[in-house]
Formats: C-alpha cells, structure tokens, sequence
C-alpha cells in the first residue's frame, strides 16, 4: 500500500484519489479475502466454483502488481479494469458473488479511470458486462428484472452521482489550489516590485538630500575658497572671514554627512528644527549674504509648523539660495514666509538673469517640486531671461489637509 501511495499520486494528478486509495487498499483486502473465503465455504462443490475463484484470483492478481508495483508497464490501470470487466461478466454468468465483487470495486473506476469519461466507460461496460452475464444465465425471466437488473441499476447510479460529486469537488479544489498558487505568485512579484520601488525611492531620497545639503557646502567652500585665495593680499580680514566661514560650512557638511550615513530621516534634524522656522531661515539668510556679499530682503513670519515643513522650506531656501549664488548674477534677493488660509508660503525672489523654465534640466527644481509634493504641496516657478526669477514654494497645513 505505501508502495502504490506516493507514485499514484503523479498518474493521478490529485492528491484526493491517491488519499481516497489508500484508504479504500485496506477495505479492498479485507473483502477480496471474505468474497474468497465464502465462495470455497458456500459455493456447491462443482467446475463452476473453481471457475469463480480462478476469476477472482485474476482480479485479486492484477491488483496486487498494481498496487505493489504501481510503474509496472504491464498491468496499467486501465488493463487492470479490463480484466475486472471480464470478471464480472464471468461471475455474472456462473451467479457467484457478481454483486459483491461489482460493489467492492466501484469506486475503483473513478480511482482508476484518469478522466470522468472513461470512469463513466468502464463503469458502463462493467454494468453492460453483468447484465449480459446474468442475462445468459437467468434468460428474460421475472427474477432478472426485479432482482438482477433493478438492484444494478440502482448501485450503478448511486456510483455515478457519487464519482460525479467527488470528481466535481477535486476539480473545484483543484482550481481553487490553482488560484492560491498564481495569488502567491502574484503577491511574490509584488513583493519584489515593492522592495524595488521601495530600494528606487530610497536612491532618491539619498540623492535628493545629497543635493540640498552636501553638495551645497561643498559648492559654497569652493566658492569661498576661490574668494580667499584672490583676497588673501588686498583682505586679509576678509580672506579670514571666508576662511572661517569655511570651516563652519565643512563642520555642517560633516554632521549632514555622518547622519546621512546613520539614515537619519531626514537628515540632520538636530540642526535643522532648533528654534522656529523663521530663525532657521534667517541663519541661513545671514550666512548667504554674509558669503555672497549680496542684499537680502526677508520678510519671515514666525510661525508654528511640524518638522517635515520646517525641512521643506529650509532645503527649498538653501537650493533656491544656492542657485541664486551659482547661475543668477543677481544684487538683491527678497525672501518672504507667511501663512495663508490654504497653507504656508515661502516665496524668494531674486534681480538676476533669470532663465527658460521649460529649459531648465537641473536635479535642484526637480528636488524641490518631489519634496514638496510628499507633502501634499507644489513649487511654481516664474522667470523669463533678463527679468530675474521667482520661486514660490506652498506646503498646506495639517488642518488644511485634513478638510
């Protein structure tokens, strides 16, 4: 019986059948021995005896290469219900235990038949089999119609209904085993495509704040450091202011650099949210014009907003700044900061050479409108060549979110 349990599974393709197999091995034994055992105590001694047992030991015989030797190519499933037909007919016409030997192995024809078709074949030539046996031996009599023919037809149609509804049921498991499987994969494809979304956004946001912090330094050091070196002879004071404007940059760089590294989200907060959001802005202000020599108008409001808008607006100010310092040529910048009913606005304008938006291809404004748009806010952008430029960075509030 193990022997026949794992191979039959693969001919089968359902685990149901090699399971329904297994259980009904035993029971098979059990009445195989029992049908021997009453046709050599009950039957009347006589060729038609030896006949029946020879009948079932080919039945019994075929069974048991089948089920010791499930891969045997000689007796295939189907060659093992060809002979069980035969029987059947045979016992049929000798009227020994036909009927028990038809009700043992009922279920062995949708056990065996592979498809419901040919289960449906074998059970039909096996029932056209015993009612030909019978037939030959009872003739058109009363006792073949009542007692041979209906008591058939019966056990043959309870055995369809019931081989119909287990075949029903392993094909809707089946589909249902199917459709789990391609939902796992599925869900497996968008695991994958989360992780590499996830692994994409992550880039960006490393980048993105790359950009807005050390990139900045290291562009106002260098800026600075060319400065130093030209007025190192004319302004000593002033080489030395720039110098130690320098260091003061490189320390920031540093501690935006080690916390980068720490993945701190987002970078820097420590320094960035210390005091309001008007301070915050007005160090940077007095630093830029303080490094670039060039007049700032600010107008900050002192407002109350969470930290996500406070970096915001501080990498919006240090972007807009240091594009100001790299591609303007600018004299004048003005910076305002109010709260309107719709949400917070920082607006810096600047006197310079201004530029093509639609043009524009630069990693900086790309930045600024993603940061921005996380939180539920938009960057617009107004400049022409000649007539300076515009940046007005709007974040709503949480309660304005929230309507």
């Amino acid at each position: 019986m193990t022997a026949l349990a794992a191979p039959l599974a693969a001919p089968l393709a359902d685990a149901f059948w090699a399971t329904s197999l297994r259980r009904w091995n035993t029971v098979c034994w059990v009445l195989f021995g029992a049908m021997a055992v009453g046709l050599v105590t009950t039957a009347p001694p006589g060729g038609s005896k030896y006949k029946a047992l020879a009948l079932l030991s080919c039945v019994v015989l075929c069974y048991a290469v089948l089920d010791r030797f499930p891969g045997n190519p000689v007796v295939r499933p189907q060659v093992y219900l060809s002979v069980l037909v035969l029987a059947l007919a045979g016992l049929a016409y000798l009227g020994s235990s036909y009927a028990a030997l038809f009700m043992v192995t009922l279920p062995h024809y949708w056990m065996f038949g592979r498809t419901p078709r040919a289960s449906m074949g074998f059970l039909g030539l096996a029932t056209g089999a015993t009612l030909t046996g019978s037939l030959v031996r009872q003739g058109w009599s009363a006792e073949f119609f009542g007692e041979t023919l209906v008591s058939t037809l019966i056990v043959v149609a309870v055995g369809v209904l019931i081989g119909l509804w287990a075949h029903s049921v392993v094909a809707q498991s089946s589909e249902r085993a199917q459709l789990i499987e391609e939902l796992e994969r599925t869900q497996a494809r968008l695991s994958e495509a989360h992780q590499r979304q996830g692994a994409a956004d992550e880039r960006e946001r490393i980048a993105r704040d790359i950009h807005d912090t050390l990139a900045q330094g290291f562009a106002s050091i260098i800026v600075l450091a060319e400065a130093a070196r030209a007025g190192m002879s004319d302004d000593p004071a002033r080489s030395a202011q720039q110098l130690r404007s320098i260091e003061s940059t490189a320390r920031e760089n540093l501690a935006e650099a080690r916390e980068l590294v720490a993945s701190a989200r987002p970078p820097g907060p420590g320094r960035v949210v210390s005091g309001s959001v008007a301070q915050t802005l007005r160090r940077t202000l007095d630093r830029f014009a303080e490094d670039t020599e060039l007049a700032v108008d600010a107008d900050l409001a002192d407002l109350d907003c969470d930290q996500q808008t406070r970096i915001a607006l501080l990498r919006c100010t240090q972007e807009s700044l240091a594009n100001v310092r790299k591609h303007a040529c600018a004299s004048t910048v003005g910076v305002v900061l109010v709260r309107r009913p719709h949400g917070v606005e920082l607006e810096i304008t600047d006197d310079g050479t201004g530029f093509v938006v639609e043009e524009s291809t630069g990693f900086g404004l790309d930045g600024m409108r993603k940061r921005l748009a996380g939180l539920g806010g938009r960057l617009t952008v107004t400049s022409s060549v000649g007539d300076g430029t515009r940046i007005l960075a709007m974040i709503p509030t949480a309660d304005e979110v929230e309507a």
